[in-house]
């Protein structure tokens, strides 16, 4: 499979010379708490986020996200297909949000879900199975801006470790 290789934390490839970051339901006035951390989790180097999402004061996430461009500038990834990822986790669901430039409430995004378990396993996730969420904006794969790996939705204790990511090219997605 072609590919795009937007972070391999095994080799020390970030492509894109951006830091993940952690974003928590704070900046709204929720109380999850989590961080993410730069370790070596069941053999192989990865981001790993832990913490604890809670409800309360209309909380209810845990995000690490990068930036795929810089302020104000887009990422193209029209030609591609959909996202790859090397993760695992504690047997939770989680998903992933992708932001544009044509979405300006922080609450909008284009959503998909998908599973770690304690193993590593890659997930493959096509763009045609990410669905809008509070917006009517389309999905502009030429003005994309920031990925997000969320723990969101319900209290829960999240773990969710990432090695690889990457964009798979659509003359490969068959």
């Amino acid at each position: 499979m072609r590919e795009l290789i937007i972070d391999d934390v095994d080799s020390g490839t970030s492509r894109l010379g951006r830091a993940w970051r952690l974003v928590g339901d704070t900046v709204m006035g929720g109380v999850s708490r989590g961080t993410l951390t730069q370790e070596t989790v069941a053999g192989r180097a990865a981001r790993r986020m832990r913490g604890s999402v809670s409800l309360e004061n209309n909380g209810g996430f845990l995000q690490m996200a990068l930036d795929l461009a810089p302020d104000g500038e887009v990422f193209d990834a029209s030609g591609m297909a959909g996202l790859g990822l090397t993760v695992c986790g504690n047997g939770e669901d989680y998903n992933v949000h992708l932001r544009t430039r044509d979405l300006d409430r922080p609450w909008q995004s284009f959503r998909a879900r998908f599973h770690a378990g304690p193993e590593w396993r890659q997930v493959t996730l096509p763009f045609s199975a990410f669905t809008a969420h509070r917006t009517e904006a389309p999905l502009r794969l030429e003005r994309l801006h920031r990925i997000g790996l969320v723990a969101i939705g319900r209290a829960f204790e999240a773990d969710l470790a990432i090695a690889r990511l990457v964009f798979f090219c659509a003359d490969d997605a068959a």
